[in-house]
């Protein structure tokens, strides 16, 4: 990769050159059938990693623009929504959903931990809960959601199960056709954007509804939106050469070309190197005393939360990392300055962590503290290669 920095923030992540490169190709026009074959590859590359029998829905935006047209385009102002969260992010459902009205109730993790299955049957047995929203990787606390307990009991209650996808997908199996338990019980919405796990530059919102959400939409007569409703959009993603709003041309060609490349890793492998990558990163930077803040049941294989050994300056830290070329993130609410985020994801690859793995491991001397470089790099590639 021609990237000159590793950027290990929780996304963006980094770019391979042939991203890059399709990226740059010549922008040609929005309904030219050149591009139209383009994008209808990739969207059915993108139905493919779901494997969703509903539909995608790929526009530009961010995963916060998907999380609006996930949430406007299901539970209408007035319905009952649940959010299942386990930190910031998850949290970001709830002004969301109250801008349009919507009656939000709230189940709230204590950061590093996940919400039980029975805390969130509790709260359904109240009754009148249209959909609910689990974040499968919350990405200011590392914590991956138990999404396979949850799904039996959110769809129990008669709910549509909204999945946030936007630090998991491509990482961790996100499969709209698969049965928990039941026919009918399975993740109804998945949004996510480009920029992490499936490795493109930032800049597109996506969105895939099963056919329980797309019925969802159906019945209601109208949205509190234009641009994120949906049906305008459909015509669109059944043929890219139709029009309603100019999608963003060479971001497509990129998309297209990240897509190309997890669909040829293929899903299975894409999984299980991200779990490796994430158990392994965990385990060579505890060598230097630093401890995530997820316990390993529950942590993400895409991204880390760090928390600092005791009297370690965060910005010092960061700043003197950076300029080795490995950036990092810092942590969010009351753990800011006192652990940083580290993303794994994506394009990211065992050369890149352990050279990082060192230049942390120097950082950390330059500022006074022990740390055995070579022990910690032994550590995550013994745990690498045997995940």
């Amino acid at each position: 990769m021609r990237n000159k920095e590793m950027l290990l923030v929780p996304g963006p992540t980094p770019v391979m050159d042939e991203i890059y490169d399709a990226l740059s190709s010549e922008t040609l026009g929005h309904t030219d059938p050149r591009f139209a074959k383009v994008f209808k590859n990739s969207l059915e590359l993108c139905k493919q990693m779901f494997n969703t029998d509903g539909e995608v829905f790929v526009i530009a935006g961010s995963g916060t623009l998907a999380m609006e047209m996930a949430i406007i385009n299901t539970v209408a102002s007035g319905e009952k929504l649940l959010v299942v969260s386990h930190g910031y992010f998850g949290d970001r459902f709830i002004p969301l959903a109250k801008v349009f009205g919507i009656n939000v109730e709230t189940l709230q993790a204590e950061w590093g931990q996940q919400i039980s299955k029975e805390l969130v049957e509790e709260k359904l047995a109240e009754g009148g809960f249209k959909a609910v929203t689990v974040t499968h990787v919350d990405t200011s606390t590392g914590v991956m959601a138990n999404v396979g307990e949850l799904i039996p009991v959110v769809k129990k209650a008669g709910a549509l199960f909204i999945l946030d996808g936007v630090c998991a997908s491509a990482a961790l199996e996100e499969d709209m056709q698969k049965t928990y338990g039941h026919p009918d019980y399975k993740i109804d919405v998945v949004l996510t954007g480009s920029q992490k796990a499936i490795g493109v530059p930032p800049g597109l919102g996506i969105v895939a509804f099963g056919p329980k959400a797309l019925a969802a939409r159906e019945a209601m007569t109208s949205v509190s939106g234009y641009y994120t409703d949906l049906k305008h959009w459909l015509p669109v993603m059944k043929d890219p050469v139709k029009y309603f709003a100019t999608p963003p041309v060479n971001m497509i060609y990129a998309f297209n070309k990240g897509m190309e490349l997890v669909i040829a890793e293929g899903l299975d492998s894409r999984y299980r190197r991200h779990f490796a990558l994430g158990r392994a990163v965990r385990a060579g930077l505890k060598v230097y005393g630093m401890k995530p803040l997820a316990t390993e049941k529950v942590a993400a294989p895409t991204l880390s939360c760090l928390l600092y050994p005791e009297g370690v300056n965060d910005v010092e830290f960061r700043s003197k990392l950076a300029s080795k070329g490995v950036v990092v993130a810092g942590a969010l609410a009351a753990f800011a300055g006192k652990a940083f985020r580290i993303g794994h994801m994506g394009n990211v690859t065992e050369e890149i962590i352990v050279k990082a793995l060192g230049l942390i491991g120097e950082t950390l001397q330059e500022m006074g503290y022990t740390a055995n470089i070579c022990a910690a790099i032994d550590e995550f590639k013994e745990i690498y290669h045997s995940a």
